[in-house]
C-alpha cells in the first residue's frame, strides 16, 4: 500500500459519501470507514467502495474478549478490506485472536487484511490519561508499551499520534506500520483532536500513513484540498 493518505469518510450515509467521491471518479483513494458510516450502511458500503476501486481501512477498533474479536474478524475478513484495527488495551491474547480470525476468514487466494492496534486515541490528552484512565506512565511510555505488545502479538502496526512515530520506529523498526490520525492543515481548526500535526510534520516524523478527515471532507472544494495535501507532502524543503 504505497498511498500514504487515508481519507476519513466521516459521513452518516451512502448518499453523502457518493456526493463527496464524485470529483474523485478517476482517482481511486485510500479511504477510512469508521463506526459512524459502517453502523448506518453496513457491509454494502464496503462493497460499493470496492467496486469503485478504493482501498479501505475499516476502522471499528474492536475491543472485547478474545473469542468475540476472533469471530468478528472472521466476518470482516470476508469483506475484502485492506486494513482493520483493534484496541491494544484488549491485551495480547485478544490481538492474537484477531489475527487468527482474519486468517480463518480471508478467502483462499487473497491476502489477509493488515491488522493494527490503537495505542491511545489522538483525542486523549496527558491529563485525561492520568486523571480519567488512571494510567500513571507518561503518554509516550504508555504508547510505546502498547506498540511493543502489538508487535509481540504479531500485528502489522499501530495507530498513534505522529509525534510518537520516531520512538515507535526506534523500538519496533521501520517495517512496523504507523497510521497517524489527528492530521490538520496549518490553518485548520483542531476540533476534538488534541495531539495534532500537519501533513508535512507527519512526513518528517516518519508516519507510514496519515489519516485526514475534515480538512478534506469539509472543505469547500474537497478535490482542491486533496490536491493541496499531495502538493504539501511532495514539496521539497528549501
Amino acid at each position: 500500500m504505497d498511498q500514504p493518505f487515508i481519507v476519513a469518510l466521516d459521513f452518516q450515509s451512502r448518499k453523502e459519501v457518493e456526493a463527496f467521491l464524485r470529483p474523485f471518479v478517476n482517482e481511486p483513494l485510500f479511504v477510512k470507514v469508521g463506526m459512524e458510516l459502517y453502523y448506518q450502511e453496513g457491509p454494502n458500503i464496503i462493497a460499493a467502495l470496492k467496486e469503485q476501486g478504493h482501498r479501505i481501512f475499516l476502522d471499528l477498533k474492536l475491543h472485547d474478549i478474545p473469542n468475540t474479536v476472533k469471530q468478528a474478524m472472521k466476518g470482516l475478513a470476508r469483506l475484502g478490506v485492506d486494513l482493520v484495527n483493534v484496541h491494544a488495551a484488549g491485551g495480547t491474547n485478544m490481538m492474537k485472536a484477531a489475527l487468527e480470525g482474519l486468517d480463518a476468514g480471508t478467502p483462499s487466494g487473497m491476502a489477509r487484511p493488515l491488522c493494527i492496534a490503537v495505542t491511545q486515541l489522538t483525542s486523549t490528552s496527558e491529563e485525561m490519561l492520568h486523571h480519567e484512565l488512571w494510567i500513571e506512565r507518561p503518554m509516550e511510555e504508555a504508547v510505546l508499551h502498547y506498540a511493543s505488545l502489538a508487535q509481540e502479538s504479531g500485528l502489522d502496526g499501530v495507530v498513534c499520534s505522529a509525534r510518537e512515530v520516531p520512538l515507535i520506529r526506534e523500538q519496533c523498526g521501520t517495517a512496523f506500520i504507523t497510521v497517524t490520525p489527528g492530521i490538520r492543515f496549518a490553518d485548520d481548526e483542531t476540533n476534538d483532536q488534541v495531539r495534532v500535526v500537519t501533513p508535512k510534520e507527519a512526513q518528517k516524523l516518519g508516519s507510514s500513513f496519515i489519516v485526514i478527515g475534515r480538512s478534506i471532507t469539509r472543505a469547500a472544494d474537497p478535490y482542491a484540498a486533496y490536491a493541496r495535501l499531495k502538493r504539501e507532502w511532495n514539496e521539497e524543503e528549501s
